[in-house]
């Protein structure tokens, strides 16, 4: 099964350097599923969508606070990594206070602030508005550093089976400059730069329902944020809040998510204002080399 899992993402490479590469989707007779760039009978055109999804709603949230004066819209950030936030007020009656255009603000990490207070014209008519609250992980204010990142794992030598600009997966913003590296299920994922975790999921098995598996995020000094996708179910080591360094243990590769076969996605994204973007990086040194079994770890 492995062995068809790096085959697929060797087509996977394949089709993000040629021009006009179809990969096509098939299952014989005996149920097994197979990947390949011809087209066979009963094959159907396979379209590869490798999503990243992040739940915020539970630790960034809009909260109303209603008092004899009127209303107070509040903003609280749960996450141990600031947030920038966009506050907009429409369809508001009978309101006094209505910000005229969007609040822009940076949240730091566990904190809360007052956006705005509306009050009744007429004290003995009710309040109406709508809120809209934005939202995006990160602090787009600061200058990414050049930084050259260790190699995440222990162990290999790997392939990389898509880098940047794939045409399957890493056109969209969020993962233009991602690399897939094929790799078995359970090799120990490290730590590629240190910094702080800042949002973990542990609990998805198979594909599930979020497209990115089970992931670890990372922010670093420089703002800039390390993602490793489609871990294994229940290997996520390290916790929310945690200070960690190059080289830390963080958990196994999986194949849990939107995935193409067992592999590691490792990208390196900040927020250019209100939305996260991959950003190009360089390993240290190339990844299909043998790194050093005993990592040294930087704090």
């Amino acid at each position: 099964m492995l062995g068809r899992s790096i085959l697929f993402c060797g087509l996977l490479a394949v089709a993000g350097t040629a021009s006009a590469v179809t990969i096509y989707k098939y299952t014989d007779a005996n149920g097994v599923v197979t990947y390949t760039d011809k087209a066979v009978a009963g094959a159907a055109v396979f379209v590869f969508r490798d999503r990243m999804v992040e739940h915020l709603e539970e630790q960034v949230k809009l909260e109303t606070k209603k008092h004899a004066g009127g209303e107070t819209l509040q903003v609280r950030n749960d996450l141990y990594a600031p947030v920038e936030v966009e506050l907009s007020v429409t369809g508001a009656q009978n309101a006094v206070g209505v910000p005229q255009k969007p609040i822009r603000w940076v949240l730091p990490p566990r904190s809360a602030i007052r956006l705005a207070t509306l009050t009744p014209l007429d004290p003995a008519k009710p309040l109406r508005y709508k809120p809209k609250l934005r939202y995006a992980l990160g602090d787009p204010r600061p200058t990414p550093l050049f930084h050259q990142y260790a190699l995440p794992w222990v162990g290999g030598p790997f392939r990389l089976t898509q880098g940047a600009n794939g045409r399957y997966s890493h056109f969209t913003r969020k993962g233009r400059y991602a690399m897939d590296i094929a790799m078995p299920v359970g090799t120990p994922i490290v730590a590629a730069r240190g910094g702080t975790v800042v949002k973990i999921e542990n609990g998805q098995s198979g594909r599930g329902k979020n497209p990115s598996g089970n992931f670890v995020r990372v922010l670093h000094d420089d703002g800039t944020m390390g993602v490793y996708l489609h871990l294994m179910r229940g290997s996520v080591l390290v916790r929310e809040g945690q200070r960690i360094g190059t080289g830390t243990p963080l958990a196994q590769s999986g194949n849990t998510g939107n995935s193409s076969g067992p592999h590691l996605h490792f990208v390196v994204q900040r927020n250019v204002g209100l939305a996260l973007e991959s950003i190009p990086y360089d390993f240290s040194q190339p990844v299909d080399t043998l790194p050093n079994f005993a990592v040294v770890r930087e704090h």
